[in-house]
């Protein structure tokens, strides 16, 4: 019998897999080390949830008439009886551990980052998997603009440290449970005689989430819909002031924006401001990160009304740019410093214990097992990229010292003594070991 991994889920590999160079391993890390590295200096703390939550969560906080709950989330009964979901986006499991453990005892304001998969049947396609890996941040408990605009300005950052610098921020305000009943009427008022047009996805929104009939990706309701009343048009004057203080402090930071008034997020906590980040190079799925505002979020889960603000990015979406854009990311060297070659059963013996002091001394280390010959070994050393080579056999066991050969110096040989082998190889490798 052969198997396969599910439908659009992917394995990532310690090796490059031809033509998709985003599913090697050290290229994840490397993109989820720069994400770390931009978090911490930006006073965002790691979090850490379940794959999988209560179904009433994600129904409740991302919304009934959402295209993720209605159609796209992984839900079965467990053995209790109870209806639980396979994560399908970061936020709501955030805000429910956020009160269930009670952080905004420890501090006001909570800003946290993730790095988590995400399930979601949807159709499939490059970029676009049914398990993929979403990086994000939550900033909970300041209604604040200024921390509207760190947010924003931490994801262009970690694009920038990634090198991806041709993006551009979208901009918009979708308002709050004051304002946008007004705009919801306009929307429905604007739509409805062209409904006959518009695809049934949309006909349906026009019933239970007119707002998302403006991020249609058909042709037709784009079309349709490409003289819709604008919704900062009927922002309330809070949310207006909100907004505008936003567009203030991005200019201060000198972080571009275009605003673009048909800029909705796919989840029904969204208040004020929605942002997304594109790379136009990327063509048609350009899409590469995007957030906003939830004030009402937190009371919508069962706590105080808590404002709060995130984003989240896929990181596969990122890896795919990089190759797409010819970025390479410095990677971390995964070769052994040193190589052990053993001849013979008693030199083995001696070769084992010499790996272990090796690796307790923080050496990455290899050996050759399964006793190949001495030309074997010599080859797998050279396919690991090994930098040291140590050799020994029955006469370097009686005169109680190995040969090392070191191929970063033209494959000079030197015999040293089995006891000083570690601190010899450390030293030669210092700037190596420490790294």
């Amino acid at each position: 019998m052969r198997y396969a991994a599910p439908p659009y889920m992917n394995d990532l590999l310690p090796v490059s897999p031809s033509g998709e160079g985003w599913r090697h391993t050290a290229r994840w890390r490397a993109v989820e080390s720069i994400f770390r590295r931009v978090c911490l200096q930006y006073g965002y703390r790691e979090i850490r949830t379940p794959v999988m939550e209560s179904t009433e969560l994600f129904q409740r906080a991302v919304g009934e008439g959402t295209d993720i709950v209605s159609k796209e989330m992984f839900t079965f009964t467990d053995r209790g009886g109870r209806s639980m979901t396979l994560r399908p986006e970061g936020t709501a499991p955030v805000i429910r551990a956020y009160l269930e453990n009670k952080l905004y005892a420890d501090s006001p304001l909570q800003k946290l980052y993730y790095i988590t998969h995400v399930y979601r049947y949807e159709r499939g396609q490059k970029g676009r998997y049914r398990e993929h890996q979403q990086t994000g941040v939550e900033a909970i408990g300041s209604q604040d603009p200024a921390i509207d605009a760190e947010v924003i300005t931490l994801a262009m950052e970690f694009y920038r440290r990634l090198g991806i610098t041709q993006t551009e921020l979208l901009l918009n305000s979708v308002g709050c449970p004051v304002c946008r009943p007004r705009y919801r009427d306009a929307l429905r008022e604007y739509a409805r005689p062209l409904l006959h047009s518009m695809s049934r996805d949309n006909q349906r929104r026009f019933e239970v989430n007119p707002l998302r009939m403006l991020d249609s990706k058909e042709e037709a309701d784009r079309a349709a819909m490409k003289g819709a009343p604008k919704l900062t048009e009927y922002l309330c004057e809070e949310c207006h002031t909100h907004f505008a203080r936003l567009q203030e402090y991005l200019c201060a930071l000198e972080v571009r924006f275009t605003l673009n008034s048909h800029l909705v997020r796919g989840f029904d906590y969204y208040t004020k401001t929605a942002f997304e980040i594109i790379c136009p190079a990327l063509g048609a799925q350009n899409a590469i990160g995007g957030g906003g505002r939830y004030d009402g979020l937190v009371e919508e889960c069962g706590g105080e009304p808590t404002p709060g603000i995130g984003f989240g990015i896929g990181t596969e979406r990122c890896l795919i740019a990089l190759e797409q854009l010819g970025i390479a990311l410095p990677l971390e060297d995964e070769s052994p410093i040193a190589f052990i070659a053993a001849l013979g059963e008693e030199a083995k013996l001696h070769a084992i214990k010499l790996l272990h002091a090796l690796r307790r001394a923080e050496i990455p280390s290899e050996f050759g097992y399964d006793n190949r010959s001495l030309k074997a070994q010599m080859r797998l050393a050279n396919r690991l990229n090994a930098r040291f080579v140590i050799m020994l056999g029955e006469d370097e066991v009686r005169q109680g010292s190995a040969q090392i050969k070191d191929f970063h110096n033209g494959g000079a040989q030197e015999s040293v003594r089995l006891s000083e082998v570690t601190d010899w190889i450390f030293r030669k490798a210092e700037p190596h070991a420490k790294a």
